[in-house]
């Protein structure tokens, strides 16, 4: 039986920042989140480059005949796509000079979830009334937690919080991460940049989804205004995919 994503995405500029920077991409079998960087017009440049890339994938990763294998292989291969992409349009436009994006997508195959991952947007499951983060951001304050030199919650209010150890930025040092993990009917998922989980912890964002989770169209919308009593420095952008029976044409 075929599946697909029923979808709900929300972007929001947050209370600090004059544009929005953020990208997404949101479609029956493919999602994603780009958190652009690099001033206002080069991180919405470099963001929209990478969900444009992914956008004209989307087909072809759909396609019956494609195995596993080959489906993971453009998976990765489009992070490389992406970041030439970006050094080119750097190189035609000297004032996008140093732009970048960080790039998470969720794909959903027949028995499974393909997670792609460069930088600090974040992927996590929703799954009995427990938040699970699918994604380890690549940053300098994961790299120490992981080696237990601080706490995740010490990390929230780190003055070095936002420091990428990877991102797109056409300079083709980036190592991005593909995990494939099993998938059911049911099972849900947030994406979101870090203007979102770079001020509500693991914690407050489950206490919201909890609330709000008989209420799906209200969902995204209270995660958007927890953030914004807690100041909002940066754009919030979301996306909600559940694993759903797809509708017969």
């Amino acid at each position: 039986m075929s599946r697909s994503f029923r979808v709900l995405s929300r972007t929001d500029v947050g209370l600090v920042r004059d544009g929005n920077e953020d990208s997404a991409l949101t479609s029956a079998r493919l999602v994603a989140v780009a958190d652009g960087m690099g001033g206002h017009a080069g991180g919405e440049v470099a963001s929209r480059i990478a969900i444009n890339a992914l956008k004209s994938l989307s087909e072809i990763l759909n396609d019956g005949n494609l195995d596993s294998e080959s489906r993971e292989d453009l998976l990765m291969n489009i992070s490389y796509s992406i970041d030439d992409k970006i050094a080119v349009e750097a190189s035609a436009n000297p004032e996008l000079s140093g732009m970048g994006t960080t790039l998470t997508a969720l794909h959903l195959g027949e028995k499974t979830v393909e997670l792609l991952h460069v930088g600090d947007s974040r992927c996590y499951q929703w799954k009995k009334n427990k938040l699970i983060q699918m994604s380890v951001d690549h940053t300098v304050m994961q790299e120490l937690i992981d080696q237990g030199r601080i706490t995740p919650e010490e990390a929230l209010s780190h003055p070095q919080r936002s420091l990428l150890t990877q991102a797109l930025m056409g300079d083709s040092g980036i190592d991005p991460v593909l995990v494939v993990f099993p998938a059911e009917i049911g099972d849900q998922y947030l994406l979101c940049s870090d203007g979102l989980n770079g001020v509500l912890s693991d914690h407050e964002i489950a206490t919201v989804i909890k609330k709000y989770h008989e209420k799906q169209e209200d969902l995204l919308d209270a995660l958007i205004d927890a953030t914004k009593a807690k100041g909002a420095p940066d754009n919030i952008t979301l996306v909600w995919a559940e694993v759903v029976e797809e509708e017969p044409h």
